[in-house]
């Protein structure tokens, strides 16, 4: 007896954003090392930032006055003789943890109302798309810097705070283009022939379709996030003078004397400032390429 064998076409399904995203780390070495070392930073600065005192490293200490890098201080002193190396690490720590949370707090009010509009449309979208418009056409910065003025009293949380309250509109108005392509999709229609809940279709099967955009638009806002508030702690309207910050260390270089000769204050802090933003940028690149990969391959 004969048993005829017919060919079977395997049709493969297209790889998720996620292995898309991680094919396109194993062929950029560069990105890959960017991103293990970014996280490797991070982790150590936040271990590191858990072993000082804040208040014992902002101490005043006029023996200290523009010590030398030694084994006491291992990035000598600023003209107040507080250790230098201490307020690199607890500013790292303090910079990276506003980005985290102005990223977090941003972006999940942006997703949230993006997704929204871009599937509901209509008067809510109206509505929504005004107040955006209305955010963006307002000098921002200047915004926040007179809200931070104002404020007799502020702290890390406070400055979190004003900055998520103007910060999300980036976020909501990308979301919403995409959500709006998407909804017009034959399984969404087929959703709502089903009966399927309307958030079970934006949060389940909508949402999940944008992660590629989601990561790449999150890691740009870190990354931008990081730098505002660095710039605005050079600027003197960030965190308060007693709270370290990479920004502030910066600002030191204001001073002539400062930026020829204690090279050790400012120098250490501007270089961390630039190597995290070269890493988180060839992470957005690869992030950036996974996306345009996914779009081609559906």
């Amino acid at each position: 007896m004969v048993k005829e064998k017919t060919n079977q076409e395997v049709v493969s399904s297209p790889p998720t954003g996620m292995q898309v995203i991680w094919r396109e780390f194993k062929k950029d070495k560069i990105a890959m090392f960017s991103l293990v070392t970014l996280v490797i930073t991070i982790i150590g600065i936040f271990i590191w930032a858990l072993l000082l005192d804040q208040v014992e490293v902002m101490r005043i200490s006029l023996s200290g006055k523009y010590a030398e890098p030694s084994a006491a201080y291992w990035l000598g002193g600023d003209v107040g003789g507080r250790d230098v190396f201490g307020q690199l690490i607890i500013g790292a720590r303090n910079s990276i943890e506003i980005a985290i949370w102005i990223t977090i707090i941003t972006g999940t009010f942006g997703i949230l109302i993006g997704l929204i509009c871009g599937y509901f449309g209509g008067w809510i979208d109206n509505l929504f798309m005004r107040i955006i418009d209305f955010f963006i056409t307002i000098p921002q910065l200047m915004i926040i810097i007179v809200f931070l003025t104002i404020v007799p009293k502020y702290d890390k949380w406070t400055f979190i705070g004003v900055m998520s309250l103007f910060l999300w509109t980036g976020t909501a108005r990308l979301v919403r283009s995409k959500a709006l392509t998407e909804s017009r999709r034959d399984y969404v229609n087929a959703s709502k022939t089903l009966g399927t809940n309307d958030f079970v279709i934006i949060f389940k099967e909508i949402m999940p379709n944008l992660s590629s955009i989601l990561i790449i638009e999150l890691t740009l806002n870190f990354a931008g996030n990081v730098g505002i508030e660095t710039g605005l702690s050079y600027l003197g309207f960030g965190l308060p003078p007693d709270t370290p910050s990479l920004g502030t260390l910066v600002s030191y270089a204001n001073n002539p004397l400062v930026l020829s000769t204690y090279w050790w204050i400012w120098l250490p802090a501007a270089l961390l400032i630039l190597i995290l933003m070269l890493m988180i940028n060839y992470v957005g690149q690869a992030l950036r390429r996974s996306a345009d990969a996914k779009q081609r391959l559906g």
